[in-house]
């Protein structure tokens, strides 16, 4: 019996290594976006220094809705995210010329900010979509969300002792201090690490399963949607042109009705048509399960076309589980849990990606294979980040009228992750660590510089000072990379040798 069980620990070992080494960057990448994401309107506020004014939510959408009526009449639809106590502007999507626009809005003129730039909208985009065309970004994040989460349980059941080895941390030991800082990163959080992959994997599950879909509805997409958010008050356009009735009262209404719940988005179809429809969303920010609630109004008068709130107990279950993913429940102290899961997600992740170049080049010397992936380990594990600090300071130092500035921010940052993991194959590991993680620690230092402590909010102060810990933690790891030798003998060739 012990032999079986420890054959099968020998398989689960095998099957952790490699699903963890196939997808590994991915998950990097997934999961150093997604820790950022936890704090989207924080890192949005961040990047727009100058949008300090505030405004109450009604007003703000007042403001916002006679800027669009001006500036973007022919739009087919406006999508307005209502400010709250983490976000003082109106985030708004609607199209012009055949071009989908994202901007954030003033509370108080309800013109874009003078900023122009994607904020946390970047990051939380990249960990899903991976900044690659629908559907294929999904397709290969949902992918490496299942690698992940077989990753996971194999570990655990591979580890004999994985919870007495959490407390066991050995400097200097190769190998060995690089699975004791892998075991203690993955079991900290481990309850977080299984709940935000598997809830990751329902999120996209019609993308990963669509068979019943399409068992039940063909390709009558639209009837699905229609079944499954049944409340929604849709009309076609007529091209009358009608006046768009006041939005504040319409919110007013509707959070009366919500019982006094916060309106979380405004959406308004055919705007300036007599066929308008504006429907207001309750916020998933007071309760785990996003349990959707809506109320629509016609455009042009003002007065309740529908109103639908979600009780089906199927679709509440996976509400739940997509709340629990998307964290917006959570107060501060949740959402720095949250974080900090995060982070030691993407540590294990990156560490796992070290101890399989460690533990094979103590083996034996590194095959070209191995080395190859050596380097592209330097690369992507230093570039990501590195794409992410550039991603911050091009939003500084790219100048505000800049056309297509969020763009601009967006090339920044893939450039520069594209030219780090160029490096990173080019050089010996031993000078492309210290080269990439040294300017990693330059770019966090000097980002906070563009707006000085002392000024604005407590987010930019914040946001300010985590960059400057980040710097300070990365310098004696490339005071240590720069002092490193040379790739030390194997075992067995030191003992061939002696």
């Amino acid at each position: 019996m012990s032999a079986v069980r420890e054959g099968a620990r020998q398989v689960m070992a095998w099957l952790h290594g490699w699903t963890g080494l196939l997808l590994g960057w991915v998950l990097f990448l997934m999961c150093l976006a997604g820790t950022f994401s936890v704090f989207k309107p924080e890192i949005g506020r961040w990047m727009r220094p100058e949008a300090t004014a505030a405004a109450d939510p009604v007003d703000a959408i007042a403001a916002a809705g006679s800027w669009l009526s001006r500036n973007a009449p022919d739009a087919t639809g406006w999508y307005l995210a209502v400010p709250d106590s983490r976000m003082n502007t109106v985030e708004a999507g609607y199209d012009s010329g055949g071009a989908f626009l994202y901007r954030a809005l003033d509370p108080v003129s309800g013109a874009p900010v003078a900023r122009e730039t994607l904020g946390g909208e970047f990051f939380y985009r990249l960990h899903f979509e991976l900044e690659l065309p629908f559907p294929w970004g999904r397709m290969l994040a949902s992918l490496a969300a299942a690698f992940m989460l077989v990753a996971l349980i194999t570990g655990i059941i591979a580890h004999r002792r994985i919870f007495r080895d959490f407390f066991t941390f050995r400097t200097g030991k190769g190998q060995r201090s690089w699975l004791d800082g892998h075991n203690a990163l993955g079991v900290l959080a481990l309850p977080f690490h299984l709940m935000i992959t598997f809830t990751g994997l329902v999120t996209l599950a019609a993308l990963n399963m669509p068979w019943g879909i399409n068992a039940a509805y063909g390709d009558d997409v639209a009837a699905m949607y229609r079944e499954q958010i049944p409340g929604i008050a849709e009309r076609a356009a007529t091209g009358v042109k009608t006046p768009l009735a006041p939005l504040a009262p319409m919110l007013r209404d509707a959070q009366r009705r919500f019982g006094g719940a916060t309106v979380g988005r405004l959406y308004v179809i055919n705007p300036g048509d007599s066929a308008a429809v504006v429907t207001v969303f309750r916020a998933d920010s007071g309760q785990i399960g996003y349990t959707p609630a809506e109320i629509s109004f016609d455009g042009a008068t003002g007065r309740v076309l529908t109103a639908w709130t979600e009780a089906r107990p199927a679709i509440q279950t996976y509400n739940v589980l997509y709340g629990l993913h998307m964290g917006r429940f959570a107060p501060s102290l949740t959402r720095w849990l949250y974080f900090l899961g995060g982070a030691m997600l993407t540590l294990a992740i990156a560490t796992g990606l070290v101890l399989w170049i460690v533990k094979r080049r103590e083996r034996a010397p590194l095959s070209l294979a191995n080395r190859i992936l050596e380097r592209l380990n330097v690369g992507v594990l230093a570039g990501v980040p590195l794409g992410c600090i550039a991603f911050l300071l091009a939003n500084r130092l790219l100048p505000l009228g800049l056309p297509d500035r969020s763009a601009a921010e967006v090339s920044a940052a893939l450039w520069t992750a594209g030219i780090a993991l160029a490096v990173g194959a080019a050089l010996p590991p031993r000078r492309a660590w210290p080269l990439l993680l040294g300017l990693l620690a330059a770019g966090c230092a000097i980002a906070p510089l563009f707006v000085p402590l002392g000024q604005g909010d407590a987010v930019i102060l914040i946001g300010n000072l985590m960059l400057l810990g980040v710097a300070a933690a990365l310098v004696p790891l490339v005071r240590r990379q720069m002092r490193r030798p040379a790739a030390p003998v194997s075992r067995r060739a030191a003992r061939v040798a002696a």
